[in-house]
């Protein structure tokens, strides 16, 4: 396997984008995602820069894993946190550097871009995407996450 290319995602990507969160919901959370729901959702991304951001990494010329770039203004620090979600790197290209190379991808975007930080959430019980996490010099906050949903 060649070393991982970067790009933005286009629509071409959608079918990918959509299949890959739907392997992502059901590997993390055992949940099943509503197809055309999340098809809108993908697209919606797409449609509006403001939103954020899909990365898709190709190796090969192959399309092998993607992430979702977005958003959230601090105004302790007047300035943007970039969340990492929606990852996914396709089994067979797994503990290849896929994630590493979509990481420092998005590490110098949001540099360039004048982001004051990277953020992620991540499984509890994932210790292998903890340890990912940790070799690329990120920390473990002291926030937990609460949720409401549906509302």
């Amino acid at each position: 396997m060649t070393t991982p290319k970067i790009r933005s995602a286009t629509p071409a990507d959608i079918a990918h984008l959509v299949a890959w969160n739907t392997a992502m919901a059901w590997e993390t959370e055992a949940k099943r995602l509503d197809p055309a729901v999340l098809e809108r959702g993908v697209a919606a991304v797409l449609d509006e820069p403001r939103r954020g951001f899909y990365l898709v990494a190709e190796c090969d010329g192959l399309a092998v894993g993607s992430l979702l770039v977005t958003y959230e203004w601090s105004d302790w620090r007047c300035g943007d946190f970039w969340w990492i979600q929606s990852v996914y790197i396709a089994p067979e290209a797994r503990r290849r550097g896929v994630f590493r190379a979509l990481y420092a991808d998005v590490a110098e975007r949001a540099r360039a871009a004048g982001a004051v930080g990277l953020r992620l959430y991540v499984e509890t019980e994932n210790q292998r995407a903890q340890a990912t996490y940790t070799g690329l010099g990120m920390e473990r906050c002291h926030y937990l996450m609460y949720e409401a949903s549906p509302l």
